[in-house]
């Protein structure tokens, strides 16, 4: 399409011009470039992958989980289940302490998990919104000093790897802040401590832990892509994330820096926002129709938006789950705008004189996912030419999009990625754990996928648990609140003086980093 053309050709140009306004890297500092601003340092309010994997260095966890889904000790170094499957026990290290020097102890760790809880507090990060609405979170206790024990409602399988997601602080200093206070001054409990945070341009984060290789992480926020890699190659920087493809031989054919690729787990998708606020807005009570939806799938072509602007040959999402997880009985979604447009005629909603079918408004907050802002122009444009109307609403990502993210507001099409997993099919269906799940962002309420949570927790054999996720994941390629879209690629710039390699799953976790 001449759309992907025109985008292609509107490709950084200042790609070799590099300020100089940064110092280059010095042995005992590492610098990361990221692409989005983060909001804020209370861990209860993190909804974010970036902000996450600033503040997982401030704060630790119970326990972490690889990439392959291996359950590593963190803060606790040991886990235990209850007989009824409803308690988990961790036992902490001993001597642990917070930055401010407070004791870490088991009622500190039980605190954590019950002020994220506590709906008082009113928070809506991933801990409130994903974790405990994911586990059934019920409430956390202190057995005694080291032991703490986590309560949940119901059994669920996977609730070790949801547990290790929550981030860890003092109860004393918590107690003694307010939420802006917690929003801007962290008290943590991991191997760095936030030494200074100039929103819009940095955080620096100081060595607490004397096993970690450099004194100073400092967290750069460079929205632009090309300015981004050429602070790489002017090695003023040591990662850069979010590297854009059109500049990927740039950074190859010079020395100091090359590009990692690695095939990402985050989904990729445009929203459906099913709510009966949004069925109220222009296009709203169009996608209501589960046969609007299935017609839109076939109006747009992933596979040449893979191949032209992300630079890389793709396999059409078939639903949330990464493979080789996935329904294997499904096929993805083929291009076929005929099809699409042939199935809103029959859905009642024919092209009009002016040739549309309904008005829309899509939003979108570019600057976070791989050349995001063109991928958003080229799904409008296709929907756009099976008769929808788009109006398209490109906002400021951190401060703007992520509040509409979060509360719900979003849409009612809008363009999001998921963070994925590769160890088990049912992190990634825990988006949608509930009708109420803060990431429910779709605010999707189909019986047919929520009610077989019961018995995905119950199921005695890996072979019954993977029959009723099989089922699950066909309703929701018939019928779910995604236009499915793609597994996102990840493209690193790494400086040849570091020895650091990326996960899959996006979190950039730098404990494990040293010079060459």
């Amino acid at each position: 399409m001449s759309v992907l053309k025109r985008l292609l050709a509107t490709g950084s140009a200042g790609l070799l011009a590099t300020s100089a306004a940064m110092a280059q890297t010095n042995d005992e500092t590492l610098v990361v470039g990221l692409s989005a601003d983060i909001t804020t340092m209370d861990p209860a309010q993190i909804s974010s992958r970036d902000n996450s994997n600033v503040a997982r260095h401030v704060f630790g966890t119970l326990m972490s989980i690889s990439a392959e889904g291996e359950e590593i000790p963190d803060l606790a170094e040991s886990r235990e289940v209850t007989e009824d499957g409803l308690g988990y026990i961790y036992t902490l290290r001993d001597g642990l302490t917070c930055h401010d020097g407070e004791a870490l102890t088991a009622e500190d760790a039980a605190y954590s998990f019950n002020r994220a809880g506590d709906p008082e507090n009113g928070f809506t990060g991933n801990t409130p919104g994903f974790v405990f609405s994911s586990i059934k979170f019920d409430s956390a206790e202190a057995l005694d000093d080291l032991r703490v024990q986590i309560n949940l409602k119901e059994k669920n399988p996977i609730a070790f790897g949801l547990i290790a997601e929550v981030m860890i602080h003092c109860k004393d200093s918590y107690e003694a802040m307010s939420h802006d206070q917690a929003a801007t001054s962290p008290i943590g409990s991991g191997a760095y401590s936030l030494a200074e945070w100039s929103p819009g341009a940095y955080i620096e984060l100081e060595r607490v832990d004397p096993d970690m290789a450099f004194e100073t992480l400092r967290w750069r926020i460079i929205p632009e892509a090309s300015t981004r890699a050429a602070e790489l190659m002017a090695g003023n920087v040591d990662i850069i994330t979010n590297l854009a493809p059109d500049q990927m031989d740039a950074i190859n054919a010079r020395e100091g820096a090359e590009v990692v690729a690695i095939q990402g787990t985050r989904r990729m998708y445009v929203g459906f926002n099913l709510s009966d606020e949004m069925a109220k807005q222009p296009g709203g009570d169009a996608i209501q129709d589960p046969m609007v939806r299935r017609a839109l799938q076939y109006a747009v072509d992933v596979p040449t938006i893979c191949r032209q602007l992300l630079n890389f040959e793709c396999e059409r999402m078939t639903g949330l789950v990464n493979p080789p997880n996935d329904n294997k009985s499904l096929s993805p979604y083929p291009y076929d705008p005929d099809k699409a447009e042939a199935m809103l005629d029959e859905a009642g909603w024919p092209r009009g004189e002016d040739g549309t079918r309904f008005k829309i408004r899509f939003q979108a907050g570019p600057g976070r996912y791989l050349n995001d802002a063109s991928v958003v122009r080229v799904i409008a444009q296709y929907l756009g030419d099976v008769g929808l109307d788009i109006e398209l609403d490109l906002m400021e990502w951190s401060s703007v999009y992520i509040p509409l993210i979060r509360e719900r507001n979003a849409g009612p099409l809008y363009f999001i990625g998921s963070g994925g997993a590769l160890w088990s099919p049912l992190y990634d269906m825990a988006d949608l754990s509930s009708v109420d799940a803060g990431t429910n962002y779709t605010q999707w309420d189909d019986p047919r996928w929520f009610d077989r949570w019961t018995d995905v927790n119950v199921a005695e054999t890996e072979e019954e648990q993977r029959t009723v996720i099989d089922e699950m994941l066909q309703v929701f390629y018939d019928d779910g609140p995604w236009l499915h879209l793609y597994f996102q690629p990840d493209f690193y710039g790494v400086s040849d003086r570091l020895d650091w390699s990326p996960r899959p799953d996006e979190k950039v976790y730098l404990f494990n980093a040293k010079l060459n």
